[in-house]
């Protein structure tokens, strides 16, 4: 935690993190100092189960807990969260809703954040260790033979695709994501694909799976009516991607669940070769 010449902390010192990626970063920034509560859903970093206390799910949250641990400011995303964030309000709190969707948007986010709490320049060093992540990556997928065509399922029921910064790594990564145009849609509703057999139409090299904590079932999987028929199935090529290192809009996502992505689809590139 920042503390300048006379001794006093800049930003705010007491703060509630309602998703995982800002209590994520705030440890990786340094500033784990100021985090009062988080949500219960936090992996990252392990040891912030251990020491904060849990005062949220996702889009509920244990609104009198919150208001008991004071905290000057609570950090939220998307409009999933605008129900909290209005009761948070009315009880006083200042709130900050974040709505990163893309990659850049994922590094301004880290950027804003550590403006908030005085780390700017821990924030850049952050920063550009990310960036050099993904260029990394990038140089990496234009060593491969061939881009594989990727399906990335954030849902089972009903077929949800990858969001945007999901469809960007994949690119980085070296993939081609199979539904650029649903990807680019800011909430899930937009990405549902309605007629499964249309995944089996466009042909994915690769499936990988999300499923927002719930366990993936390969078996599922090659049940649905005429997917043996993909390349995906057919093969073999059905992969798993935890959620919290690649649903979660901040650090974990451009790191771990990178790194996992350039795995997957550089054995696929392989495969495909041979």
């Amino acid at each position: 935690m920042h503390i300048d010449g006379s001794g006093a902390i800049r930003g705010p010192r007491r703060i509630v993190c309602l998703t995982e990626e800002t209590t994520e970063t705030l440890y990786l920034l340094g500033e784990q100092d100021r985090i009062v509560g988080i949500s219960g859903f936090t992996v990252r970093p392990a040891r912030a189960r251990r020491e904060k206390p849990k005062v949220s799910a996702f889009t509920s949250a244990r609104i009198e807990r919150i208001v008991e641990l004071k905290p000057d400011l609570a950090l939220g995303f998307s409009d999933l969260q605008a129900d909290i964030a209005a009761q948070l309000i009315r009880s006083g709190i200042e709130v900050h809703i974040f709505n990163q969707r893309s990659v850049e948007e994922i590094l301004a986010f880290i950027r804003l954040l550590g403006g908030m709490v005085d780390a700017a320049a821990r924030a850049e060093a952050l920063i550009a260790a990310l960036q050099h992540g993904l260029d990394q990556a990038r140089a990496a997928a234009a060593r491969l033979d061939r881009r594989p065509r990727v399906y990335f399922e954030e849902w089972d029921q009903p077929l949800i695709c990858g969001i945007r910064w999901v469809a960007e790594l994949i690119a980085i990564a070296g993939g081609e994501d199979c539904f650029p145009e649903l990807s680019a849609q800011p909430h899930a509703a937009g990405r549902i694909i309605a007629d499964p057999s249309e995944v089996v139409r466009r042909a994915p090299d690769v499936m990988i799976a999300s499923w927002c904590g719930k366990k993936f079932n390969p078996a599922r999987v090659q049940e649905r009516a005429g997917w043996d028929a993909m390349p995906a199935v057919r093969n073999g090529r059905l992969s798993e991607i935890k959620s919290c290192d690649i649903l979660q809009p901040g650090p974990a996502a451009l790191t771990d669940g990178l790194r996992q992505l350039q795995g997957i689809i550089a054995s696929c590139a392989r495969q495909i070769r041979g």
